[in-house]
């Protein structure tokens, strides 16, 4: 199968926000992903706002939304409070409707995002939010390890997909450690299809370990941003998407 490649834009904002103004135009960067070939973008506002804004979120909605071949996802804390001019994450979904929202388990004093839900200590408290994205026609994925009994969870609050954090196996990759956690991602991902869910992955991906992760199959999106941000560094931002693309395509 073809593997979608949603380009995610912390990073080109995380850039921007460290001048005044608007250079780099993060718009005009997710337009040159789309361009070059990338499936869709995401974006993971937070309330501290240190890279992608509210703005952003809603003018990548509309580019977005202005081709049928494109889907937008919106990835975050859904418990996580207004503060500022940031509405919070479920306002935000319900103004710019997204085609995806990826549910995150990450607080305010994260880095980044290090590690999947617990369904057995926030499975009930999401339910309701799950049901309140479906009833506005977003498809929901939760943010999750790659852990058996946690996927039957997901399945059973009717989600329709999982992304499958990727930090260990990127960490470890090239090791006997790696080829072990290599092979636990492909018998999660097999659960998780058996179970009628269909699998994203992402968190640390790059065009070293990317193929590799995608020999297990039936991964159905990447969605990669600081590795594919550094190689534009090296090699330009459509040549970076284009090299990403290449690997899914494969």
């Amino acid at each position: 199968m073809t593997t979608a490649l949603s380009v995610n834009l912390n990073k080109i904002a995380l850039i921007r926000n460290s001048r005044t103004g608007n250079f780099p135009d993060v718009t005009e960067f997710g337009r040159i992903c789309l361009d070059s070939g990338a499936t869709g973008l995401t974006v993971h506002p937070r309330p501290d706002q240190r890279h992608i804004r509210p703005s952003d979120v809603r003018e990548l909605a509309a580019l977005c939304h202005a081709s049928t071949h494109v889907e937008f996802n919106i990835e975050g804390n859904p418990f996580a409070a207004a503060s500022g001019n940031y509405p919070g994450l479920l306002a935000l979904v319900a103004e710019t409707n997204p085609d995806q929202c990826t549910l995150v388990p990450d607080s305010n004093d994260q880095l980044t995002s290090d590690h999947g839900f617990d369904l057995y200590k926030s499975g009930e408290t999401l339910k309701p939010i799950i049901q309140q994205l479906h009833a506005q026609g977003v498809r929901v994925s939760l943010f999750m390890d790659p852990d058996p009994e946690q996927i039957v969870l997901a399945h059973k609050y009717g989600v329709e997909r999982i992304e499958l954090y990727t930090g260990p196996y990127a960490e470890h990759y090239g090791t006997p450690a790696g080829d072990k956690m290599l092979q636990q991602y492909r018998l999660a991902t097999e659960h998780a299809v058996k179970l009628g869910l269909q699998v994203n992955a992402g968190h640390d991906l790059n065009l070293d370990n990317l193929p590799d992760f995608l020999r297990i199959g039936n991964i159905a999106e990447v969605s990669i941003g600081h590795a594919l941000t550094v190689d534009a560094l090296r090699m330009g931002m459509a040549s970076a998407v284009e090299a990403y693309r290449a690997i899914c395509e494969q």
